[in-house]
């Protein structure tokens, strides 16, 4: 989510959003994911190149308890709505509940910017499984798909915000609103679910994310999904109470996890993996939070706890060529309240960027915190002086922070400067990828290895003294020794053939 003082710095039409990818198409053929084109959606005969009818959702809402099933490709024409929510200041008028069977597949229509929003007080059941993911994705084939080729998954609920109102619109004005009282709320169930090649503008400058959550209530389970490619954001939560775990954002445009307008969740194994070749104009992080677009002190503050997360931002050697618009493994601005724990973020130009004279004072105040999390592999370590690398890469506090509070780690003798160290003849790296943990195929296209190398440091030190609501464990990052990602993740939707 960007206000109107960042609008400007974005690219202002589709096309050149798109452009950033150019790059990327000659990396695809190089590695035989086929080219990458513009050309018109691939004409498909149902049952003959297919698993059997598509099925056409059209534009309108859903009023009736409705089941899709697996046997079926169903296609996204337009905004399709589940319930009728049709004023900001109103009640829902009609609330019903889609269904959506494990292994079941939902294209999304290009031209028309195919969407599914959940309205509120409707519900959606999409109950996949490791072994038959539920899967939202492009209607084109293999070699033609784009960021952006569809519209993405909105859910809406009456959980708190913090806009003066209480209910709001969600950006891009396309008749989804989110807001209420009652931070219980149920909008159903999302696991085991894959969202990919989303975030199609609904207008200049306003794009749909992967997956946007705006005031979704604590009833709701989020686990196991994973967006891909999005041209957004990957995941936005605008208020809310839900919490969730098992999430990857996997090589999106935009920023991994964008959290703001109050929004107070606990989050807890979360991938974020970056295509070092794709950043948005506006900039784009791992982390990217705020109070809400102006900084002010509106209530509630968002401040969700997030514990076990791995950002990579995608400088796997000292010469791997970022796009210059990367920006933070985390951008913690506008008066944000955030705190993050066990966690381990690497690859970015900057570590953690605390901005703005509001949030800083959160740190000072202990109501910011970053605590035994690994930050290593940036040419930066932070903002206004909350964190710097020193020469021989130990660990520098702000003068004025009391020990314990901003930025801290207990890895002080972890040498950052050796972290990207000169890869060999065969472009393999060195030790120090032992040092730090995580398996160099993280950085590359293919099925990575997630769960840390043998010795890292992350499978220890790991605290959760000042936690309620999180799985205690010993490692910090998002994986210890078992890879939760196996079965349902999908590294190769590029390739992946879903209808035939």
């Amino acid at each position: 989510m960007k206000n109107s003082q960042t609008t400007n710095a974005r690219k202002s039409d589709f096309m050149q959003r798109l452009a950033t990818y150019s790059k990327v198409c000659f990396i695809a053929l190089a590695v035989g994911l086929g080219a990458c084109k513009d050309d018109d959606v691939e004409e498909i005969t149902p049952g003959v190149d297919g698993p059997g009818e598509i099925v056409e959702i059209q534009a309108g809402n859903i009023t009736q308890n409705t089941t899709w099933t697996a046997d079926k490709i169903y296609r996204l024409n337009g905004y399709v709505r589940v319930g009728t929510d049709p004023v900001v200041t109103g009640q829902p008028t009609a609330t019903a509940t889609l269904t959506i069977e494990p292994g079941t597949v939902i294209i999304g229509d290009r031209e028309s910017k195919g969407t599914l929003i959940i309205q509120r007080g409707s519900k959606i059941i999409a109950k996949g499984t490791k072994e038959k993911p539920i899967v939202f994705t492009s209607e084109r084939a293999p070699g033609l798909r784009e960021p952006g080729d569809w519209g993405g998954v909105v859910i809406c609920g009456f959980a708190h915000n913090n806009l003066p109102s209480g209910v709001g619109e969600l950006e891009g004005g396309y008749g989804a609103f989110y807001g209420g009282t009652n931070d219980d709320d149920n909008s159903g169930e999302l696991t085991y679910v894959r969202i990919e090649y989303a975030g199609i503008p609904i207008n200049p400058n306003q794009e749909v994310n992967s997956l946007t959550m705006g005031s979704v209530g604590r009833g709701t389970k989020i686990e196991n999904i994973m967006c891909s490619y999005g041209l957004d954001d990957s995941f936005e939560w605008f208020g809310g109470t839900v919490n969730a775990k098992n999430l990857i954002a996997y090589r999106g445009l935009d920023d991994d996890f964008d959290m703001d307008a109050g929004y107070t969740g606990r989050l807890q194994f979360i991938l974020g993996v970056r295509d070092p070749r794709a950043a948005d104009q506006s900039g784009s992080n791992g982390f990217e939070v705020d109070n809400d677009g102006d900084g002010s002190t509106n209530t509630p503050f968002t401040a969700p706890q997030v514990s076990n997360a791995t950002i990579l931002g995608g400088k796997a050697t000292t010469a791997t060529a970022l796009h210059t618009q990367f920006q933070n493994g985390a951008h913690l601005r506008r008066n944000t309240k955030i705190k993050i724990y066990n966690s381990f973020i690497t690859g970015y130009p900057n570590g953690i960027y605390i901005d703005g004279s509001s949030t800083v004072q959160n740190a000072t105040n202990n109501e910011l915190q970053v605590k035994n999390t690994i930050l290593a592999g940036v040419d930066r370590w932070g903002g206004n002086g909350y964190g710097s690398a020193s020469a021989d890469g130990s660990v520098a506090q702000h003068p004025n922070a009391p020990r314990g509070k901003a930025l801290t780690t207990n890895q002080a003798d972890f040498d950052i400067n050796a972290w990207f160290m000169a890869a060999d003849k065969n472009n393999q790296m060195l030790a120090k990828w032992q040092d730090a943990g995580i398996d160099g195929s993280l950085f590359e296209l293919g099925t990575p290895k997630v769960t840390p190398t043998a010795g890292s440091m992350l499978m220890s030190g790991a605290s959760f003294a000042e936690l309620t609501g999180f799985e205690s464990v010993e490692y910090r990052g998002a994986f210890g020794t078992v890879d939760w990602t196996e079965g349902w993740a999908a590294w190769d939707a590029a390739t992946r053939e879903y209808l035939k």
